[in-house]
């Protein structure tokens, strides 16, 4: 329980989903997630045991990141933007490594790894080791189409049971907003800025399923 901590905010973190609400499918998960790029901020912060930890996630986080870069440069042209202009605001930003374990259930029939939900970050790598069970609807919009003022969404995962995953997150003091090329002067502004650090606390004050579109309307 070393790293146990109800802080959202916190560089390193441990927790559990495990609930007995009748309400909604039991949420069955243990989690572990901690920051990694820039690695000069973080990497002490890591665990030491096994010792290799830090060597193979330093690796991982720093690959993981090339194609992140590469992701959103694609972005960036498929908007008819300047090349870099997306992967120069995350590159403003920081990673996330989260790795979700999911013990054994007596009622397996009844557990959600996850409920529905969509992610803080810009952009989410998932490695599902091997194991089916993950839905994507694509219809949804939050902070990526605020920045783009609906080219495009972002996505929301319905339903995990053994994913690990790699976000890319905006600066913490960012100010999310719509891309001031993609916003015509006489367009009226649907989407008010928001600190990003803001946004991350007020979407986890939100009840559950509100979703995270309201932080900026």
């Amino acid at each position: 329980m070393k790293y146990a901590s109800d802080d959202v905010m916190s560089p390193m973190r441990y927790g559990t989903s495990l609930n007995t609400s009748k309400t909604h499918a039991l949420h069955w998960r243990d989690y572990f997630r901690h920051y990694g790029y820039p690695f000069e901020d973080n990497m002490d912060l890591w665990p030491v045991n096994p010792p290799s930890y830090r060597n193979v996630a330093r690796e991982y986080l720093e690959q993981v990141w090339k194609v992140a870069m590469k992701l959103a440069s694609a972005i960036s042209e498929g908007l008819g933007l300047d090349d870099g202009y997306v992967a120069k605001f995350l590159g403003e930003g920081f990673q996330i490594l989260a790795a979700n374990y999911y013990p054994p259930c007596p009622e397996p029939d009844k557990t959600l790894g996850l409920a529905a939900h969509s992610d803080h970050g810009a952009l989410t790598i998932l490695m599902e080791n091997g194991v089916d069970g993950l839905q994507v609807n694509h219809n949804d919009i939050e902070q990526r189409e605020v920045q783009e003022c609906g080219a495009s969404s972002n996505s929301e995962c319905p339903k995990d049971k053994n994913l690990n995953s790699y976000r890319t997150w905006a600066g913490l003091s960012s100010s999310i907003a719509p891309a001031t090329p993609l916003v015509d002067q006489t367009d009226e502004v649907h989407f008010q800025p928001i600190l990003y650090k803001d946004y991350i606390k007020a979407t986890n004050r939100a009840a559950p399923y509100e979703g995270k579109l309201h932080c900026w309307l």
